[in-house]
């Protein structure tokens, strides 16, 4: 008596499995052979003869919007006749783009190309680019100016006392304002570059290094010096 009984839920288990998916399908994709044939289709059109449907594709000869009626398109047909749309009378392509990609050219695809370009029209493409090559011919590097004022970093690569050493001689009288003169500038860098300009480090017009140490506002040349040993 048990063994119908294993014999019926053995039956039984197998009825509520699920059907195991065709892999030829694909996942996404549809079916490979659609995709086969839409190529076959395509790389044949693009050669410039007759697309050949075969496969499924030719089966599938369905009315819009209803499927298995006669006369509709599937999704791989649709794709091979935009393929072939983009052919120019003639058999010439021009640049077909994916129909559902219209950032991807055919420009990958050799058979594609071959049918527009030819040895004779490459060598003609390439004289084109010869003829508008020019040489640019090289110029002497211009000279730095001599005879003016010293930047901030040619002025802290020329010394190397430290900050606060006086060098130079000042009046006592020009440490009163020192603040206020240096607020004027937005920077010690741009301080120190006025004051090279307007005589310094010999004189201090500006009254902007009334310690005499060259250096106006505080301004650190030691950044400069640094990459240099750097």
């Amino acid at each position: 008596m048990r063994t119908p009984l294993i014999l019926l839920a053995v039956a039984g288990l197998a009825a509520c499995s699920p059907k195991v998916p065709d892999s030829a399908a694909g996942v996404g994709f549809g079916s490979y052979d659609d995709y086969q044939a839409a190529q076959s289709a395509r790389n044949q059109q693009l050669r410039g003869g007759t697309p050949v449907v075969t496969g499924p594709l030719a089966a599938e000869q369905t009315a819009p919007g209803v499927p298995g009626a006669p006369g509709s398109q599937t999704e791989a047909q649709a794709t091979a006749a935009a393929a072939v749309a983009a052919i120019q009378p003639g058999g010439v392509q021009t640049a077909a783009v994916d129909p559902n990609n219209s950032e991807i050219s055919d420009e990958q695809d050799f058979d594609a190309v071959s049918s527009r370009q030819t040895i004779a029209s490459d060598a003609q493409r390439r004289a084109q680019q010869s003829a508008q090559y020019q040489v640019v011919q090289p110029t002497a590097v211009p000279e730095r100016p001599t005879g003016g004022a010293p930047t901030p970093i040619e002025f802290a690569l020329q010394v190397q006392h430290p900050l606060g050493q006086k060098v130079y001689s000042r009046s006592p009288f020009g440490a009163g304002k020192l603040a206020e003169n240096c607020a004027q500038y937005a920077s010690s860098e741009l301080a120190q570059d006025a004051f090279l300009k307007a005589g310094g480090p010999d004189k201090d017009k500006l009254k902007l290094d009334p310690d005499g140490d060259g250096y106006a506002c505080a301004w650190n040349p030691g950044k400069y010096r640094q990459l240099v040993r750097n």
